[in-house]
């Protein structure tokens, strides 16, 4: 047998084999098919993505395969292309083999609450303060100290008035003493130290609306 009809043999096997390749592929998916309904394109992870990662095309490309999965499987809001998750950022996170869902997706910071500024020139200071409960969570306070004096007494004096409030933390949660709330204020640099050093010696921080309103 020459060379040469040796290899048109083998090229003629070659095309055969792949014919009863695709043929017993085309039959398994016309059984899957039948068996449980119609196939549909789903999206699929191939690597495991972490909230906050920004899907770059380069993400999109490198993490996600299109797959064929019979509908009655698929969830609702499955996304089969790839490229609807650009620009996007995971919620949670996603496990390599997991669906691409709609509702797994958002805009990069949408997530973040937006924190009020503390203003120019101030800074956002945590202090630990009785009278946070009267307080709405935002808009400006009256800071008060309270002291010890000679006589046994307290003495309360003004330390900071209408200085915005950013956050207020969880009500008699402080760490700090029982009944305080960690709050945090937009301070100027001489109240931040003052109020910081008044922690450690003053019998009380207060915060309240301001007075007038």
């Amino acid at each position: 047998m020459s060379r040469r009809r040796r290899a048109l043999l083998m090229l003629l096997a070659a095309v055969g084999a792949g014919l009863l390749a695709a043929t017993l592929v085309g039959g398994y998916s016309s059984s899957v098919a039948g068996s449980y309904g119609e196939l549909r394109p789903v999206a699929v992870l191939t690597r495991g993505l972490v909230p906050g990662e920004v899907i770059s095309p380069r993400v999109a490309a490198s993490s996600f395969e299109l797959r064929q999965i019979p509908a009655r499987f698929v969830p609702a809001a499955a996304v089969s292309d790839p490229r609807q998750a650009v620009g996007m950022v995971p919620v949670g996170p996603m496990p390599a083999g997991s669906y691409l869902t709609g509702p797994s997706l958002e805009p990069p910071g949408s997530g973040k609450p937006k924190r009020p500024s503390p203003g120019r020139g101030r800074h956002a200071v945590e202090l630990s303060v009785a009278g946070a409960g009267a307080l709405s969570g935002s808009g400006k306070v009256d800071v008060l100290v309270t002291t010890d004096n000679d006589r046994g007494g307290g003495e309360t004096v003004v330390a900071a008035r209408k200085v915005p409030l950013i956050s207020i933390g969880q009500s008699g949660r402080s760490e700090v003493g029982p009944g305080l709330t960690e709050v945090t204020l937009g301070l100027t640099r001489r109240q931040a130290v003052q109020l910081v050093d008044a922690q450690t010696f003053a019998r009380r921080i207060t915060v309240l609306p301001p007075a007038g309103g």
